[in-house]
C-alpha cells in the first residue's frame, strides 16, 4: 500500500492525483515548485518502476514543467528555466522535483535545496498556485 513519506506531506500541499503520481506543491513561495511522488509502494529509485511506469512518469514530469511555468506566470514571476531533480538523499521515497528558476531568484545559480529558509505562501497565492496547476494538469483538485 502506498503511503506518502511524512517529510513530503509536511513540506507540500496536494494538487492533484495523476495516473501514476501524486502532484504536490512545495510550500516555499520563493520558487514555483512541484513534487511528483509515484504511488508505488517502497519505490526509492527510478529503476524500482516498471518500464511502463518510467515512461508514464516522464510524461507527468513534462506536464509538471508546464504547470510550474503557469504558476510562475500566475504569480507574476515567469520562470526562465525548469530544473528537474531526483535526489532522495534526505527523503528516501521516490519523488521528483520540478522547480521553476529565474536568474534573480534567491538561490540562483546554485541548487534550491538547503538554501535559505522556505517562505510560506499567503493563503490567496497558495490557492491560486494550486488552481493554476490543476488547470494545467486537467484534473480535479484534492486540496
Amino acid at each position: 500500500m502506498f503511503t506518502l513519506h511524512p517529510a513530503l506531506e509536511a513540506s507540500s500541499a496536494s494538487i492533484v492525483s495523476l495516473g501514476l503520481s501524486e502532484a504536490r506543491l512545495q510550500l516555499d513561495a520563493r520558487f514555483p515548485w512541484i513534487i511528483l511522488v509515484p504511488r508505488v509502494p517502497d519505490a526509492g529509485e527510478m529503476d524500482d518502476l516498471t518500464g511502463t511506469d518510467q515512461a508514464r512518469l516522464l510524461g507527468e514530469i513534462l506536464a509538471a514543467g508546464r504547470a510550474v511555468q503557469a504558476i510562475g506566470e500566475a504569480c507574476g514571476r515567469p520562470i526562465e528555466r525548469p530544473n528537474i531533480g531526483v535526489l532522495g538523499n534526505v527523503t528516501p521515497q521516490l519523488h521528483v522535483h520540478i522547480v521553476g528558476r529565474r536568474s534573480d531568484d534567491a538561490a540562483w545559480p546554485g541548487p534550491v535545496w538547503g538554501h535559505g529558509v522556505a517562505e510560506p505562501y499567503e493563503a490567496a497565492t497558495l490557492a491560486a498556485a494550486i488552481a493554476t496547476a490543476v488547470k494545467v494538469f486537467g484534473g480535479p483538485s484534492r486540496a
